[in-house]
């Protein structure tokens, strides 16, 4: 009964170790990011691995406060924890320091806080307060109106503080959704959203439509599993495509490439229309839909990418799908990145040895680009293995959260493995050109208290509840 009950002997000391590892590691390339010659001493206060220290410190003072208290605290006042963060979140706009564009800092002598820090795991816990209450149903709209609600509130906040990159984390809860019941077409639509996206920035406007085309003849296909019907619906638009090319050309010789698909196409699914209604066949209408609403967002892409994102963001985009090339100005962090990952080689130059970092050729490269240090001065091998502890990291996480007996810890559970993965590999994206340059931190490698102190308490609040877990009855 007593080891039942006992925090300590029932906290999984292997996410721990791995905690501690990594931090340990990332204190160590800080330090090597930034190493001061006039400075070599790691503890000392005036550089930023001194000051990484004092965070660690502190970390180390949150996860022992966060064992110690009855994880019920964290069930009873999950909404309230919101709700300050909340305050925060709004306050910031208006009494925050400006940093890079940002005002997302709240400047405390000479420590800064980021709310939007703290917003992800309070908005964990929310979530994760949400979805335990009884007769909770995913599928009703109420309660996927209040999810809705829970994490776009402080995504919204977040964006008005000019801080995409954070707001972006809050996608990664649809995951959880999903484990919890959500039908998975939101996924899918998510998906295909994104997809289409990217395609319609580089693809021009026929390319686009017959891709859409042939995505619609192969969702029916694939859903009546008649080959017969997909191959006259195929002869049909092939035959309305070249009557309407001869007509434009004979009667409307003004007429472009795309105004000819697009009146082949109407006409096409004006007849598909009346040949689902004909023979009652559900799946026509499915699949109309999805190519107007898919056209639809298309068209709506040039509004979101001209009105919506700002000049550094449309950018970098252009820049990771190759839109454009500017190795000298935007493209200038990402290109010294790389420069610096692969000029490590297999083995990389050693510690403290890298001429990227040593002579500053990658900005922010304690904070938002930390990985390139490890690329480049413990090479291959150096890189593999922060990516494999990271990866033993989130298995174990999910492990964790499978064996809960409540719901709200699995939930809670999922949405921590959520969060640090969306971390993980959107910063290792970024900095290997992946992905666009949003911004946001590595978990426990990157420089900074609000970060390490956010990760520290998301991480531990799951330990303590995990620890405490054989208290509830099956």
């Amino acid at each position: 009964m007593i080891r039942r009950n006992n925090i300590w002997y029932n906290l999984d000391w292997i996410t721990v170790l791995l905690y501690v590892i990594l931090v340990f590691m990332g204190w160590l390339n800080i330090y090597a990011a930034v190493y001061n010659e006039d400075h070599q001493s790691i503890m000392d206060m005036t550089q930023r691995y001194g000051k990484q220290l004092i965070w660690i410190l502190m970390a180390s003072f949150i996860a022992i406060t966060v064992l110690i208290i009855d994880s019920k605290f964290y069930v009873a006042f999950a909404y309230v924890f919101y709700a300050v963060v909340i305050v925060l979140l709004v306050a910031v706009l208006f009494f925050g320091k400006e940093v890079n564009g940002a005002r997302a800092w709240f400047e405390i002598g000479g420590f800064a806080l980021q709310p939007a820090e703290l917003g992800k795991f309070v908005t964990n816990l929310a979530v994760a307060k949400y979805i335990s209450q009884y007769n909770f149903k995913m599928h009703r709209f109420k309660s996927l109106a209040v999810l809705g609600m829970l994490i776009g509130i402080p995504a919204l906040l977040i964006i008005a503080q000019n801080d995409t990159g954070s707001a972006l984390v809050y996608a990664v809860f649809i995951l959880v959704f999903y484990r919890e019941g959500l039908s998975g077409m939101f996924l899918f639509w998510g998906f295909a959203a994104a997809v289409l996206f990217v395609l319609t920035l580089i693809w021009n406007e026929v390319r686009l439509v017959g891709f859409l085309i042939f995505a619609s003849i192969l969702a029916y296909g694939i859903v009546r599993q008649k080959m017969k019907e997909v191959v006259k619906i195929v002869v049909i638009f092939a035959a309305i495509l070249g009557v309407v090319y001869l007509f434009s050309h004979m009667v409307r010789p003004g007429w472009s490439t795309a105004m000819i698909l697009y009146v082949a196409t109407g006409i096409s699914i004006f007849i598909f229309i009346i040949y689902g209604i004909r023979k009652r066949i559900q799946p026509v209408f499915w699949v109309v839909l999805f190519f107007v609403s898919s056209l639809a967002l298309s068209r709506s892409v040039s509004f979101v990418y001209e009105d919506v994102l700002v000049a550094h963001q449309r950018d970098r985009i252009d820049e990771v799908l190759g839109i454009r090339s500017d190795p000298l100005g935007v493209g200038y962090n990402v290109n010294q990145s790389k420069i610096a990952i692969g000029s490590g080689g297999v083995t990389g130059k050693g510690f403290l040895k890298g001429t990227q970092t040593k002579f500053n050729f990658v900005p922010e490269q304690s904070t938002d680009f930390i990985f390139c240090t490890v690329g480049e001065e413990w090479g291959f091998l150096g890189t593999s293995t922060v990516i494999i502890l990271f990866m033993i990291l989130l298995i174990r996480l999910l492990f964790l959260a499978e064996r809960q007996r409540s719901r709200f810890s699995r939930v809670y559970g999922y949405g921590v493995a959520g969060i640090l993965f969306f971390h993980f590999a959107i910063n290792i994206g970024m900095t290997i050109g992946l992905v666009p340059v949003i911004g946001i931190p590595l978990p426990f490698f990157s420089y900074g208290g609000s970060s390490l102190w956010s990760f520290t308490f998301l991480l531990f609040i799951f330990l303590r509840l995990d620890a405490s877990r054989m208290e509830i009855l099956r």
